[in-house]
C-alpha cells in the first residue's frame, strides 16, 4: 500500500509540473488544453518507471502499438500525444533534458 501511495504522490507531482509547463512545449501551442495531453504524460510517466533501462528508441514502437488500449487515452491518437509521452519519458529517465530532442 505504501508503494501505491508513493507512486500516486509522485504522479501528482509530475501532473502538477506538466500542468504548469505544457504550454512551453511546441505542441502546447496547438490550442488544446492540458486535459488533452494529460493521458500522454501519464502514459509516458508510467512506462518510463517500468522500463528498466530501455531507451526511447527501443520502447517507442511498443508504446505506440499499446496506446490504443490505454484506458485513459480519451479521444487522442498516438500522433497527437507522442511528444507529450516522450517528454514525460525523458523527464523520468533523465536521459534527455526536456526540450532538447
Amino acid at each position: 500500500m505504501a508503494d501505491q501511495n508513493q507512486n500516486k504522490h509522485q504522479w501528482n507531482d509530475e501532473d502538477n509540473f506538466w500542468r504548469s509547463n505544457f504550454q512551453t512545449r511546441p505542441y502546447g501551442t496547438s490550442g488544446k488544453d492540458y486535459e488533452f495531453y494529460q493521458p500522454g504524460y501519464r502514459y509516458g510517466y508510467d512506462a518510463a518507471n517500468k522500463s528498466g533501462n530501455r531507451s526511447w528508441a527501443d520502447a517507442e514502437k511498443d508504446l505506440a502499438s499499446k496506446w490504443e488500449s490505454f484506458e485513459q487515452r480519451g479521444e487522442s491518437t498516438w500522433e497527437q500525444v507522442k511528444d507529450a509521452v516522450r517528454d514525460a519519458w525523458d523527464r523520468v529517465t533523465g536521459k534527455h533534458t526536456v526540450g532538447t530532442h
